[in-house]
């Protein structure tokens, strides 16, 4: 299901055989809208319709290349552990985010987390710091009820699922890096596509 402000967008998802049944209300559709915005108004379109779903996979566009058996795995993970309120992708990030800085209002650096200026520590070994990771956009599993309760998508008790680091496409730039992955690897574009 699309849930889409643009009537090309949507003729476009429709000729792939997917389900289009509304467009988006363009106030719900801004650089600044939320997700639970658009998975609110797409949740009222189905309960309207006698098919609100229990469980929501959301399928972000910015994040092409995935396996559809990698999403169902999702699934079934999220769906055997009930205690959790949602499933987030996520991969490891290639350095750890405490090495990381952020500008003072100063213009120094400081270190995130701690805000400190002393920078020396970040430079010890990223085996020496804990692991982190970032969301991918790869898969969600929401639960539908937990949605309507809290209005909030994921809470404070989300199952995280390790993927493969992903491309995502937030800008121009990431379609020449995508299809370089496409060109190395078309199989990727079989697996998407079959």
């Amino acid at each position: 299901m699309v849930s889409t402000d643009s009537s090309e967008y949507k003729k476009l998802s429709e000729d792939c055989g997917a389900y289009a049944p509304f467009l988006r209300p363009a106030a719900i559709s801004k650089d600044s809208s939320t997700d639970i915005e658009f998975v609110l108004h797409a949740l009222d379109w189905l309960k309207a319709n006698d098919v609100e779903p229990d469980f929501i996979v959301h399928i972000r566009p910015t994040t092409p290349l995935r396996n559809p058996e990698i999403i169902d795995l999702a699934i079934k993970e999220f769906i055997h552990n009930p205690s959790f309120t949602a499933l987030r992708s996520i991969h490891e990030m290639p350095e750890s985010a405490y090495k990381t800085f952020e500008v003072s209002d100063d213009g120094s650096l400081m270190t995130v987390f701690s805000h400190k200026k002393e920078l020396d520590h970040s430079n010890l070994g990223r085996q020496l710091f804990p692991k982190t990771y970032i969301p991918n956009g790869y898969v969600d599993v929401l639960r539908t009820s937990f949605i309507r309760e809290h209005h909030l998508l994921h809470g404070n008790n989300v199952l995280p699922y390790l993927t493969n680091t992903v491309t995502e496409i937030d800008e121009e730039s990431d379609f020449e890096f995508l299809k370089y992955q496409i060109s190395v690897n078309p199989r990727a574009k079989e697996i998407i596509f079959n």
